[in-house]
């Protein structure tokens, strides 16, 4: 098997990504566990279920997520993102 093939399978392997992230306008910070495969709206709702309907209340509007001062397109993965383990993210809703 080529270095090229090698590199291509271990890319497609889902790597835990732990990463620091703040939903809305809550005041918790929370160490979120995503995959390096997941796309930016899992990440979205594995941010939000920490504080949606608890500390944050649930509103009907899209999620958006920031990083690096940018928003992240939805349908990219975490690793396509540049998101790194322990990079801060701030998932809030679009306006």
């Amino acid at each position: 098997m080529s270095d090229t093939a090698t590199d291509t399978a271990a890319d497609a392997t889902p790597q835990l990504v732990p990463i620091n992230a703040i939903f809305a306008d809550d005041f918790v910070e929370v160490l979120a566990p995503v995959l390096s495969t997941d796309t930016i709206a899992e990440v979205a709702e594995k941010v939000a279920h920490h504080s949606e309907g608890k500390r944050v209340r649930k509103q009907d509007k899209p999620k958006v997520v920031y990083h690096d001062d940018r928003i992240l397109p939805m349908e990219i993965t975490v690793v396509e993102a540049g998101i790194g383990p322990l990079d801060h993210v701030r998932v809030d809703y679009q306006d």
